[in-house]
């Protein structure tokens, strides 16, 4: 592999960028020069912000960088590479290998001794590097001979291993403010090295839209204006206007960033929405689900498993809701299952909540891997599997509830437990009736009082 270090200062092209400033995209043409012309992430890079500090001071080994696609991961790698003073260095971790690793690390050594120069080593979609490649970095960033500095657009609890995370300073960047978008292509409009050969002009309708459509990307916002402007004539005077048909034509359909972490993000939401009985919330977020492309089948599943755990009892329609759903979306398909998929998100969000069931299991299974197991009653026992055994002696105590009314007082557990509380809610209330109707029977028989 041919790698290409520099030094920042030199203004020499990025490895993997051609050298020709025109052939640049426009989103390369403008990165910033200075962390002052660096746009959004004032959480991390504010003065006296923890990133800000690092840089400022020059004391930092390794840096994650983790965020979704567009917000500046990589100029901001290379800010901090020229503010401190550092050659830099870009692999990937799609295309790059050990050896290529290994490399780069040896051309970082060779520039340290012989010019006295340290290397900013940074390494974009870093997520990308399996176990092995991220643990044959860790000897040379403890011992100083790289300052690395690694993008993802995944979790890094997921996904960067614990040894380099423990490492590592770690910073999530945020998708960029329409504010942000705004100024950025405001200034790409005017700037001379946005389009060098143009005057250009960009109605705020246009900007408006495109601030809201990229979804907080400066690339995708910055990319469709290129796309807009050289795709647009200009006019008598040498004007090229942008216009919101332009630029809707430009971006086509918004761009919905769902990847894992949003769709996981997504679904907790969308459950816990359903749980605290919003409705709009539950309702928003099965859309944010069905643009970002999940899997129908995925929220079906979701919505049965809700129905039973976080509604029980307390409406047992919802769960034939939730299955019939399931069975129609299959059946179905989109767009119309998005109705569907509606109708019972709306239902399971408004009945009423109890997870009496959900609790009863959970606290049974923990009973039963703590406690000792406990034998089930002789009276209660299969005669059939022990025929002439006392087991079969002893189905006659066996007290058949239908003789007696449906409900009779016996011991149906070794020891007395309660799983089951039902709440005093929806149709469960009227199952609370009931127990609490047969727990006074059953005290009654047991201290004497009961009378039929």
């Amino acid at each position: 592999m041919d790698l290409n270090l520099f030094n920042i200062e030199d203004d020499a092209p990025v490895f993997g960028y051609s050298e020709c400033c025109g052939s640049q995209p426009l989103a390369a043409r403008l990165r910033p020069r200075t962390l002052e012309e660096y746009v959004g992430q004032e959480h991390i890079l504010a003065p006296g912000k923890l990133l800000r500090r690092a840089v400022d001071a020059d004391m930092f080994h390794s840096i994650i960088l983790s965020g979704p696609p567009g917000v500046g991961k990589t100029s901001l790698a290379e800010l901090i590479a020229k503010t401190t003073d550092c050659a830099f260095l870009r692999l990937s971790g799609v295309t790059s290998t050990v050896a290529d690793i290994r490399n780069a690390i040896a051309h970082a050594v060779k520039l340290k001794k012989e010019c006295g120069k340290r290397t900013v080593l940074f390494i974009d979609e870093i997520h990308r590097f399996n176990k092995s490649q991220q643990d044959s970095l860790l000897p040379d960033v403890e011992n100083g001979n790289i300052r690395l500095i690694g993008a993802t657009t995944h979790n890094v609890q997921f996904y960067i291993v614990g040894a380099l995370l423990s490492r590592s300073l770690v910073f999530v960047l945020k998708p960029l403010s329409e504010k942000n978008i705004t100024d950025l292509l405001k200034h790409a409009a005017a700037s001379p090295d946005g389009f060098p050969e143009r005057k250009v002009i960009i109605n705020d309708d246009a900007v408006r839209f495109l601030a809201t459509a990229c979804e907080g990307d400066a690339r995708k916002a910055l990319n469709a204006l290129e796309l807009a402007v050289l795709t647009t004539l200009p006019d008598d005077k040498g004007i090229t206007t942008v216009t919101l048909s332009c630029a809707e034509d430009s971006i086509q359909k918004k761009f919905i960033n769902y990847d894992d972490d949003a769709h996981y993000d997504t679904a907790s939401a969308f459950i816990k929405s359903m749980r605290g009985s919003d409705a709009d919330a539950a309702i928003y977020y099965l859309a944010r689900m069905l643009s970002g492309n999940e899997d129908i089948r995925f929220i079906a599943r979701r919505l049965m498993i809700f129905a039973s755990e976080d509604i029980g009892n307390a409406d047992p329609h919802a769960l034939q809701i939730a299955v019939a759903a399931a069975q129609a979306v299959d059946m179905v398909g989109m767009p119309e299952a998005r109705i569907i998929l509606a109708q019972a998100v709306t239902y399971c969000a408004t009945a009423p909540k109890s997870n009496a069931s959900y609790m009863a299991i959970n606290q049974a299974l923990e009973d039963i891997e703590k406690n000792r197991v406990q034998p089930v009653p002789v009276h209660l026992k299969d005669s059939h599997s022990n025929p002439g055994s006392d087991t079969e002696k002893n189905q006659e105590n066996y007290k058949y509830p239908h003789a007696s009314g449906g409900f009779v007082v016996q011991d149906y557990m070794t020891v007395e437990k309660s799983y089951y509380e039902p709440k005093n809610i929806g149709y469960e209330s009227k199952i609370k009736e009931r127990i609490d109707y047969w727990k006074s029977i059953r005290s009654a028989v047991k201290n004497g009082s009961f009378k039929n």
